[in-house]
């Protein structure tokens, strides 16, 4: 890359050779001989890297340090000045022999390197070199890290009931408090989980992700706690578990209320005394994690119920973020279609994609009970199978939802209508029958249609009733 570079030195022969040395480089210097001259162009113009004199007259370089790193240009480094279009540059630091111990303090603050009058041609090369490398991946972290934030921008919306959770979320993050999400399926609660560690001081350190739902209890400990070496027929060697490999980070408990009661008592012990014991293990391991849960189950109920431990639930309902399904945030379909759009095109999916006003409009007369994922879906499968560049309502097919099928059939049958959850229940027994059916009955090929685990079918069928058996024929002996 072609940098733009700041010389400050008041030996003229010196600003001369290394402004002669940067421009062979291939970079773009910058001269300055005093401290305040050196500090105004900081602050007016953006710069790569910066070879910043000790002894200068006026303001020493150590003071130019100071200020910078300290001053208005610190605020543009820090996000304090968000309109600001450029940050504080490496700096190199040039000392004499006699000054070392004023450079070593130079680089406590913030400088990169120094170099120790008189240098060579080729040692200036090499650390300019390397400066210029450093500012490229910083700037490369940068990148990444703005593109991490650009996932969470249709976290924001005008509806109000979202705006109002968030700010919650954005409250929590800043602790280290447990936090519960509620939420029907495909609302968002893992996306506002992992929104709530990007925001928190947690951010460097690991995100881990459980679904309590989708494994047998064994396999659930296992993978939550780690195991020692022996402690079943397979454990060749000491594995970690999740809440382990997640030190310093975030353990995020999806589908929460599915836990099984002894897993929860572990977890209780866990968040209580910040201690656990992989499986087979005598020795407690210290743990330093943030819990966050989430659910799409009335917790209360299954507390009632004696399937949920009411200590357990106060332990993770310090704070509480109840999602909005999108039936009550339809005016912020609009946003979240555009960030969908945006990211197939960055996918590569398309080139670009907009969507024609009769489309906006059934997207917004829909009542999407699949949720946000539904919504994304939908435009997914839009944008692959329109060879246009707008979207028409017809492209949507949202009448060939197994939802609106259901719901046309409830309507023609003039039966009255469903509790929400009696409905997804209805129409998920309905997808399962549905799947063992196309699939001969054989519930591992069924399981893997629906996107499942075995177990977890198995569990499902257990819950909902269903014997997982084809129907006797009528009149069958």
């Amino acid at each position: 890359m072609r940098a733009k570079i700041l010389i400050v030195d008041d030996d003229r022969d010196i600003l001369l050779g290394l402004e002669n040395r940067i421009t062979w480089m291939g970079h773009e210097p910058v001269t300055a001989d005093n401290g305040k001259d050196a500090l105004r162009l900081l602050e007016q113009g953006e710069f790569d890297l910066a070879l910043l004199d000790l002894e200068l007259p006026g303001l020493s370089g150590l003071e130019v340090l100071e200020r910078v790193r300290n001053g208005p240009l610190s605020e543009r480094q820090t996000g304090k000045d968000t309109s600001a279009a450029h940050t504080i540059p490496f700096i190199i630091i040039l000392t004499a022999f006699g000054t070392i111990e004023r450079a070593v303090q130079a680089m406590q603050l913030g400088a990169f390197d120094f170099l120790t009058k008189p240098f060579s041609a080729d040692h200036l090369t090499v650390v300019i070199n390397k400066a210029l490398a450093a500012v490229a991946l910083h700037r490369q972290v940068d990148v990444l890290r703005q593109e991490i934030d650009k996932r969470y921008d249709h976290l924001v919306g005008a509806n109000a009931k979202m705006a109002t959770q968030l700010t919650i979320a954005k409250q929590a993050a800043q602790t280290d408090v447990t936090v519960i999400l509620f939420g029907e399926t495909g609302t968002g609660k893992e996306v506002v989980a992992r929104a709530i560690h990007r925001w928190s001081p947690r951010s460097s350190k690991p995100f881990i992700a459980i679904n309590c739902a989708a494994l047998p209890e064994p396999l659930l400990e296992n993978e939550l706690f780690g195991h020692e070496k022996g402690a079943f027929t397979g454990a060749v060697k000491r594995e970690p578990g999740k809440i382990e490999v997640a030190e310093g980070g975030t353990v995020f408990l999806d589908e929460i209320g599915d836990m099984p009661l002894p897993l929860q008592t572990r977890l209780l012990r866990v968040i209580q005394d910040q201690t656990f014991y992989r499986v087979g293990g005598t020795q407690p391991v210290r743990t330093h994690v943030r819990f966050i849960a989430a659910t799409n189950k009335d917790i209360r109920l299954a507390i009632k119920q004696g399937a949920f431990r009411e200590d357990l639930y106060y332990r993770l309902a310090v704070i509480t973020v109840t999602l909005p399904p999108l039936r009550e945030r339809m005016d912020d379909i609009p946003v979240l279609a555009r960030h969908f759009l945006d990211r197939v095109v960055r996918m590569g999916i398309h080139r670009s994609c907009t969507l024609s006003d009769n489309a906006a409009q059934a997207l917004q007369q829909y009542q999407w009970p699949g949720n946000i994922r539904e919504l994304e879906n939908v435009l997914m499968r839009a944008v692959i199978l329109c060879s246009e560049d707008t979207l028409e309502a017809s492209d949507l097919h949202l009448g060939d939802s197994p939802h609106s099928s259901a719901a046309e059939a409830e309507a023609d049958t003039g039966s009255p209508p469903l509790h929400y959850h009696e409905s997804v229940d209805a129409y998920s027994r309905k997808v399962i029958e549905e799947a063992l059916r196309r699939n001969g009955w054989n519930q591992t090929k069924a399981a893997e249609e629906l996107g499942l685990q075995r177990t977890y079918l198995t569990k499902l069928l257990r819950q909902k009733d269903i014997s997982g058996r084809p129907p006797q024929e009528d009149g069958a002996e």
